[in-house]
């Protein structure tokens, strides 16, 4: 076991960040603003080569110059040193590739906080957990909530949670994140914050589905009411609190996820739901959709834990193309019905 993080006496004052994404570009951003100390890291040596000669990424956060105090590696020795904190930004499919070959390099008992949002498609780990099984104990946290990279990086008021089993851990986040226009509120139901912010990336397909066909803000309300459910009856199974799917982790990043014209699952869903195939979806997008794995991995899940989830198994058949999303649609609108 990792000792408990200890509260700090003195500010952050360097950290790393492991992804050159959009999320990854905006925690560097932010911790830099914060008087902190960044080193980026890049799995793509060519990209790590343009961010350093260009100080800035143009290909997922234009417009955002990085300051002197981000520097970008290559190498993972040089990334890792002198961090007091390591920000995880890989996304949840490939962090267990990204960290096999981060491993050894990785500096012992220095927490990491993940920011990346799925479920591991074989193990049907969270990103929290996918960490550990790589690596070995460590301090583990997550930082999640309705945080659209664009709208961090131009200073729009945004909110968010801190998640950790270890209180020293998530106010240490708190503390090295919070500023005039992000404010960061602890929490320990680590497991509820992950499941909500996997889970919201599947609804978020279904309510680009529902927009692509036009159902009308009427189904869209419903399907954000009754994915909130869903997703609280998978957290319970798992023994997450049911006030996370209520807070900023849970209902908050479902409503931003789900009416952002940017979020890439919503408008992944809106494309499917105008007529494109799921392959042809992906193939066109530069950027990972984590809902389209999480689906599946999701419903293997609730199988495991006798929860169920029909939307989530509804956008699974139309990812599939097994039905149209109309028949889809039809098909949950017609199940026998219940009690709220």
């Amino acid at each position: 076991m990792t000792s408990p993080i200890q509260r700090a006496t003195v500010p952050l004052q360097r950290a790393t960040v492991i992804g050159d994404g959009a999320m990854g570009t905006v925690c560097a951003l932010v911790l830099a603003e914060n008087g902190v100390r960044v080193r980026l890291w890049s799995n793509f040596p060519d990209h790590a080569r343009t961010l350093a000669a260009e100080r800035e990424n143009h290909r997922f956060l234009p417009g955002h110059p990085f300051p002197s105090s981000i520097s970008i590696h290559i190498e993972p020795d040089e990334a890792f040193d002198g961090a007091e904190l390591i920000v995880s930004a890989v996304p949840c499919q490939f962090i267990r590739g990204v960290w096999s070959r981060l491993r050894d390099a990785y500096p012992g008992d220095v927490p990491v906080v993940a920011v990346s949002k799925g479920i591991e498609i074989d193990t049907l780990l969270v990103s929290t957990q996918i960490l550990p099984d790589v690596i070995g104990p460590l301090p583990v946290g997550a930082l999640s909530g309705p945080s659209i990279a664009p709208e961090l990086a131009n200073h729009q008021p945004c909110a968010v949670v801190a998640a950790s089993a270890d209180n020293g851990l998530a106010e240490l986040v708190q503390r090295a994140f919070s500023n005039h226009y992000l404010r960061v509120y602890a929490s320990r139901d680590l497991v509820g914050v992950e499941i909500a912010g996997a889970a919201k990336n599947v609804i978020a397909l279904a309510a680009g589905i529902v927009d692509g066909i036009g159902a009308g803000c009427n189904a869209k309300a419903a399907l954000l009411t009754r994915g909130v459910v869903e997703i609280a009856r998978l957290g319970h199974a798992l023994g997450a609190s049911p006030a996370t799917f209520q807070g900023l982790a849970g209902v908050g990043d479902l409503v931003t996820t789900c009416i952002s014209p940017v979020g890439r699952n919503r408008s992944a869903g809106e494309r499917i739901g105008r007529g494109m195939k799921t392959a042809e979806v992906i193939a066109a997008t530069h950027s990972v959709i984590e809902g389209i794995p999480t689906t599946g991995a999701m419903l293997k899940l609730a199988a495991r834990h006798q929860v169920e989830m029909p939307i989530t198994a509804a956008v699974a058949t139309v990812l599939a193309d097994e039905v149209s999303p109309q028949e889809a649609i039809n098909r949950l609108m017609t199940r026998e019905l219940k009690v709220e």
